[in-house]
Formats: structure tokens, C-alpha cells, sequence
């Protein structure tokens, strides 16, 4: 029962191509227009043909976004560090940030032209802004709920109140931790992405963009998939660094 076969470890692989298949067919037998919406195989074509184009926007949008998501990594951790350790920081602090969260982030992005100009500032503090709050508020879970108990158990033992948060109530964070990565980095593509439409001259965002207005629909797709393979690829990452180091946290959905 919770055993994976070979299909279940090859079921994202097989609805990808049957998904393109279809796309495929469905673009061939009824002669869709691909400036209108192009086939797999234009979108291939035009891949290769402004591969180099691809990939130094490809570059660019990455390196701004792991700029973001390293800022939001380290203020997440200290927002949700501090929210998780008090009870006063938490019933302060969650629902300011809860609104904040609210707020659509490309409204800021305008905002962030005038302070930083066009470039690479926006971006960074837009992927920043969109992807800190998963990673803050999963820490704060996470030492949140540590169970009274146990805490009381190990301060009959003599360990203080530090003790029991950098002890036990990180490491049983982690699990949250890598949670929130996955999440957020996914995140902080998006923010790159939408914050280089309107307010870069390069990366995937501005490809779009220039793209659509000369209407190269194959090329504007070949953009998103970049995107996604990037986004995927970072999650795929923290995936296995997960398991690798919070495998305890795990051994009863081995097989799942």
C-alpha cells in the first residue's frame, strides 16, 4: 500500500508528455494560429532559435530572485523566530502582517521604481516582499506549537527558556522550515517576473513583455517555461536537502 511503483515515480513525467501531446493535436487539427496560441513544437523552435537571448534573461531573472528569497529567508526567520518565541510578539505582530500579506505586490512595484529607479532593486524587493511571509509565519508554527509539556519537561531539567527554543523548538521547526522554502520560492519567481514586466530592460518578465508587443507568441512561452522550470528546479532542490536532513521527520511517509 505505501510502497512506490515505478508509475507512481514516472507519473509526473507521463502527464507532461501526454499534456503536450494533446496540446500538440489540438493545435494541429484545428489549425490554431500560433499567434494565437502556439504549438509545443513552435515553442521548441523558437527556444532554440533565441537560446542564447533565453538564457541570459534566464540568468538575470535568477540571480535577482535568489537575492529576494535570501532576504526573505533571513528576515522570516528572525520575523518568525521572534513571533514564535512570544506570545505578545505573535498577537502583535500576526495580524498587521496577515494585512500586509493582503496587499497585491505589484502595486508596490511603481512605489519601488521611484525610490530604487528601473533595474534590478525592484525586482529583488518585490520577489522579497511576495515570498517572506510563508518562511515567517511557518517558524512561528512551528515553535508555537511546542508542546507545553515537553517544555515543561525540560525545564524541570534545567534547561532555560533559550535552551528550549534553539534546542528543540528549531529543530522541530525544520520540517515547517523547508515547507515554507517550496513554497516561497516559487513565490519569489513570480514577483521577479511581474516587477521585471514594468519596471526592467532585461530578464524573463521584460522578454515577455518585448515578445508579446512583436508578437512572437512561441518566444513569450518559451519565457514561462523557463520560469517554471527554474521555480521547479529550486523546489526539487530543497526537496531533497529536506529529506536529507530532517529525515526523522519522515519515516512514516517513506512510502508515500
Amino acid at each position: 500500500m505505501n510502497e512506490r511503483t515505478p508509475l507512481h515515480r514516472w507519473s509526473p513525467l507521463i502527464l507532461l508528455l501526454a499534456t503536450l501531446a494533446l496540446w500538440q493535436a489540438v493545435c494541429t487539427l484545428f489549425s490554431v494560429s500560433e499567434f494565437i496560441f502556439p504549438s509545443p513544437a513552435r515553442i521548441l523552435e523558437q527556444t532554440w532559435e533565441h537560446r542564447g537571448t533565453i538564457l541570459g534573461h534566464a540568468w538575470r531573472t535568477f540571480w535577482v530572485t535568489m537575492v529576494g528569497f535570501g532576504l526573505a529567508i533571513v528576515v522570516g526567520v528572525l520575523l518568525g523566530f521572534l513571533m514564535g518565541s512570544s506570545r505578545l510578539a505573535y498577537d502583535a505582530m500576526y495580524p498587521l502582517m496577515t494585512a500586509f500579506n493582503a496587499l497585491p505586490k505589484a502595486a508596490f512595484v511603481p512605489i519601488l521604481v521611484v525610490w530604487f529607479g528601473i533595474g534590478a532593486g525592484p525586482a529583488i524587493l518585490t520577489a522579497f516582499l511576495i515570498s517572506f511571509f510563508p518562511i515567517m509565519v511557518n517558524i512561528a508554527t512551528g515553535l508555537a506549537t511546542l508542546e507545553p509539556e515537553l517544555e515543561d519537561v525540560l525545564r524541570v531539567l534545567g534547561a532555560k527558556r533559550w535552551d528550549v527554543l534553539v534546542k528543540v523548538g528549531l529543530p522541530r521547526s525544520m520540517p515547517y522550515f523547508y515547507g515554507s522554502l517550496k513554497v516561497a520560492i516559487t513565490l519569489a519567481f513570480v514577483g521577479t517576473t511581474v516587477s521585471e514586466m514594468t519596471a526592467s530592460n532585461e530578464g524573463i518578465g521584460y522578454l515577455l513583455i518585448s515578445a508579446g508587443s512583436s508578437m512572437q507568441m512561441g518566444l513569450a512561452f518559451s519565457g514561462l517555461v523557463v520560469v517554471g522550470l527554474m521555480a521547479m528546479g529550486m523546489y526539487e532542490l530543497f526537496s531533497v536537502i529536506e529529506k536529507r536532513t530532517t529525515a526523522w521527520a519522515h519515516r512514516g511517509s517513506q512510502g508515500h
